[in-house]
């Protein structure tokens, strides 16, 4: 968006001094854990508009970060189920200070509102709001207001209620595997996904090992069920590898480094790297991921009273060759 002279709307630089860092109060350490924010925002995105919210082209736009791996999901799904010309997308970016998320010259204004921080949205939506802002968020044009801010349900909607719209070959939640599919999404989401910000969250040496080998085992069993099959569900790529795929992503550069998990590497899982470089080989996944952008630096919540082990990040050959198709029936 730009103003009357045509020049575009951006938020002034981050200011760490003036604004803090946004999130550092997220995590209570009394409480021994993580405490993930709420996600008020809840609409549904129907086929039929029953929900309020009717699928429909160039009625939804979906501001999300090359930095937040709930947002990255949303932008891979809108590519696999080939929605780019039905749904928009813009980022914001990738640095934020106590006000939150912003559009700044690197990743571009805002082109639908001409916000200049993520919160004119929110407040937009709920005037006085003072909750987490959080991506992704999917704005919708024709009420101006968000209609969910909700991760979890967004992927969901646009893989499965824009038919008329997307790539009818596509099925990343195929309703003969959907009780399978949310019960592992469950299990990768508290272990894996959720499970090593927990880890970052441990208040205790005795804490810190029980979460840390949580993931730890969550990984070797993702492992070795990638041992026989392509992706999670076979042959296909379905919900679950995207939810799992954004955190693998992010694992050598970010979690792992941060929050101080494993001595090993995903490029150490024989199974999981290949696979990961597999699904990185493709246009959605490629094409919306920024190495960049994934710092290992967090907000400073780690406890200090915590002994941690000392991992330090490291960046992967992404292009090299995986071999998983071998394993196609």
């Amino acid at each position: 968006m730009t103003t009357s002279t045509g020049t575009p709307v951006y938020a002034d630089p981050v200011d760490l001094d003036e604004h803090g860092v946004y999130g550092a109060t997220a995590l209570k350490v009394e409480n021994g854990g993580w405490n993930r924010p709420r996600y008020p925002f809840q609409g549904r995105i129907t086929a039929d508009g029953s929900s309020g919210y009717r699928a429909e082209p160039d009625r939804y736009h979906l501001y999300v970060s090359h930095r937040c791996p709930w947002a990255h999901r949303s932008a891979i799904v809108r590519i696999l189920k080939g929605l780019q010309d039905v749904v928009s997308l813009s980022y914001v970016d990738d640095e934020r200070d106590g006000r939150g998320w912003a559009f700044r010259e690197k990743r571009g204004a805002d082109p639908v509102n001409g916000f200049r921080f993520l919160r004119e949205a929110y407040e937009a939506t709920e005037p006085g709001y003072a909750g987490h802002v959080s991506v992704p968020v999917l704005w919708d044009r024709k009420t101006g207001r968000i209609a969910s801010n909700n991760f979890f349900d967004i992927t969901i909607d646009l893989g499965t209620q824009f038919e008329a719209f997307g790539d009818p070959d596509v099925h990343l939640y195929p309703v003969e595997l959907r009780e399978e599919i949310d019960e592992l999404n469950e299990y990768i989401y508290v272990n894996f996904n959720d499970g090593n910000y927990r880890v970052a969250g441990a208040a205790s040496n005795e804490a810190y090992a029980e979460l840390r080998a949580r993931v730890i085992s969550a990984l070797e069993r993702l492992d070795e069920r990638l041992s026989t099959r392509r992706f999670l569900f076979g042959d296909t790529i379905t919900e679950s590898d995207v939810r799992l795929w954004v955190t693998l992503a992010r694992f050598d550069l970010t979690y792992n480094p941060f929050a101080k998990i494993s001595e090993r590497r995903l490029t150490d899982f024989p199974n999981l790297w290949p696979y990961a470089r597999d699904l990185y080989s493709r246009p959605a996944f490629r094409d919306t991921t920024d190495f960049s952008a994934f710092s290992h630096l967090g907000p400073p919540f780690l406890d200090p009273a915590v002994t941690r082990i000392e991992v330090e990040p490291h960046r992967a050959d992404w292009d090299e060759p995986h071999d998983r198709d071998r394993l196609t029936s």
